[in-house]
């Protein structure tokens, strides 16, 4: 009988899962993905327009506002890069943005369609992860500027804010604030008046808890020194 020849099985060579960097699909372009460049005074999106798009600031500064019906404006934070913007639409209940978002730097801002940012968040693990981490970060950060405006003196709360803008904690040097910050939006930030916020402004200078570079027009710094007005009692 003549030998029956074996041949080889062909066996499936399976590829490695692919892996996914959620910070390079926050810092590139794609499917219900585009990027557009800011410049200062220029509206991201304004309160009651339809909200159907998530926005990442790839770099630059956002101020979030909300205007009253009596025309009051109030500015409820100043977000900057690896911030989120307009997630709230993500919820079925918030089919129009409650507040504004404008640029008041030159910024990159990364556009998300819902659709597209919903499809990510359930099939990406990484990306969910690091979403939600945000969003339990920017939580707990209300509640404490609730807490702020509720128990600290208005002097204690610029500091917070200043460290805050200065993205303290996540630089080891101290951060430039961009110029176009004016005490009237820290003010609006503080709960005080204008007047409150540039009697403090030259009260930290002199102290050497901040410096302007060159100026009062240009860019401040905020040195880690003044965390010691937010500890004190």
């Amino acid at each position: 009988m003549p030998s029956r020849r074996e041949f080889p099985s062909k066996r499936r060579v399976l590829k490695p899962a692919r892996a996914f960097d959620p910070q390079a699909f926050l810092n590139s372009v794609g499917i219900g993905k585009t990027v557009c460049h800011y410049k200062p005074k220029q509206a991201v999106f304004s309160q009651g327009q339809r909200a159907d798009t998530v926005f990442y600031i790839q770099k630059g500064t956002v101020q979030l506002s909300v205007l009253s019906k009596q025309g009051k404006e109030a500015t409820l934070a100043l977000l900057g890069p690896g911030d989120f913007l307009g997630e709230g639409c993500l919820a079925s209940d918030q089919p129009i943005r409650l507040a504004s978002a404008t640029a008041i730097a030159d910024s990159f801002i990364l556009s998300i369609e819902k659709k597209q940012m919903l499809k990510a968040l359930h099939e990406e693990h990484e990306l969910s992860d690091l979403f939600v981490a945000y969003v339990i970060a920017r939580h707990n950060r209300t509640q404490a500027d609730l807490v702020d405006q509720l128990f600290n003196s208005s002097e204690k709360r610029l500091a917070r804010a200043l460290l805050i803008l200065a993205r303290f904690g996540k630089e080891d040097s101290p951060e430039t604030i961009v110029p176009n910050v004016s005490q009237e939006t820290l003010a609006e930030m503080v709960g005080t008046t204008r007047s409150r916020v540039n009697f403090f402004m030259n009260k930290f200078r002199k102290l050497g808890f901040i410096h302007y570079n060159g100026g009062l027009n240009s860019g401040l710094q905020v040195h880690s020194s003044l965390l010691s007005v937010v500890l004190h009692e």
